[in-house]
């Protein structure tokens, strides 16, 4: 079969197929793509078919065939996933995150980088000097004032619970 007899057969055969195929799966989308896939295969071996030898026939059963192959595949899956049990759901922020962001939310954009950056992503001043393109003493004032506002919002909220501290750094 030329390419040309090939792209007429196609053009011919391809909605059948799809019909023939949705009657078999139940779903239009699934039917156009096992149909696809199987002329897909068919492109490749286009020389070897004969007009009178059945293409047709030969596409229909790729194309079921990959149609049963999906099914199976989808019920392993399903099976699978029924068998294992969900994950534990994951806690969500305690309250003392919950107001260190608020409190973070609160200060000027550059004290809350740089206090995200030493004391949250563990960074050397230095560091985060070279990341923010600010000197390490702006960086220090930063830091400074950044903790200083820090300590007097988060006062107000030592009834939620403290925020734990650790050598000196807040967590």
């Amino acid at each position: 079969m030329t390419d040309d007899e090939f792209d007429a057969f196609y053009a011919a055969a391809f909605p059948r197929l799809t019909g023939q195929l949705y009657a078999f799966t139940g779903d239009h989308g699934e039917a156009q793509d096992v149909v696809q896939e199987a002329f897909v295969r068919a492109w490749d071996r286009r020389r070897q078919f004969l007009a009178d030898s059945a293409p047709e026939a030969w596409i229909r059963t790729v194309a079921m065939r990959l149609a049963v192959s999906r099914w199976r595949r989808a019920r392993r899956w399903l099976e699978l996933m029924r068998r294992t049990p969900p994950p534990d759901p994951a806690p969500g922020p305690g309250p003392e995150y919950t107001a260190l962001v608020a409190a973070l939310r609160e200060l000027p954009e550059a004290q809350r980088m740089a206090i995200v950056l030493h004391h949250l992503c563990d960074l050397s001043v230095e560091q985060v000097a070279s990341e923010t393109g600010a000197p390490v003493g702006t960086v220090k004032a930063r830091l400074s004032r950044g903790r200083a506002e820090l300590a007097k919002r988060l006062a107000g909220d030592e009834a939620d619970g403290p925020v734990r501290k650790e050598s000196g750094r807040v967590r």
